[in-house]
């Protein structure tokens, strides 16, 4: 396993909260995890550790404030990362219909752009169904986190 950068968008800190937890249970397994609120083309950049985007969906299948500047960026820039892996876990509601974890979808699409490679399925959390993310975020992103390349 290998260390894990958690870029996080979260409108009412719900994305963050489940971030957290998951950065918690990742470190019990003795792996170095770095949580990123406000990321950017440094954060991205600096390292080369596997990345988690743990993301809300806002608006019409939107991504939060915080995290868009940093998807406009890696779209105008396309900064490569070939074979980066990463994964991405989303929240969102399926009351919102065809928009339901759309900032999911946006940011997957980003990170193929960038040649990064994808490990194992996105999570899509349904508030509608889940009221503590984190209850499935969790052993998710443990599996994740043994599915990476070594």
């Amino acid at each position: 396993m290998t260390d894990i950068t958690i870029f996080v968008g979260t409108v009412f800190g719900g994305a963050r909260s489940t971030a957290d937890a998951i950065a918690d249970s990742l470190a019990e397994l003795g792996l170095k995890i770095r949580v990123v609120d406000e990321p950017s083309l440094a954060d991205l950049e600096a390292e080369s550790s596997a990345i988690l985007i743990c993301t809300s969906t806002t608006g019409q299948g939107e991504l939060p404030a915080n995290i868009l500047p940093f998807y406009l960026n890696i779209r105008d820039t396309l900064p490569l990362q070939q074979g980066r892996p990463f994964g991405v876990i989303v929240l969102g509601d399926s009351m919102y219909g065809d928009s339901f974890c759309g900032a999911g979808n946006l940011i997957e699409e980003a990170f193929y752009e960038l040649a990064c490679t994808k490990v194992g399925d996105t999570l899509r959390i349904d508030a509608s169904e889940t009221v503590e993310p984190e209850s499935l975020a969790v052993p998710w992103s443990r599996a994740w986190a043994r599915a990476l390349p070594a």
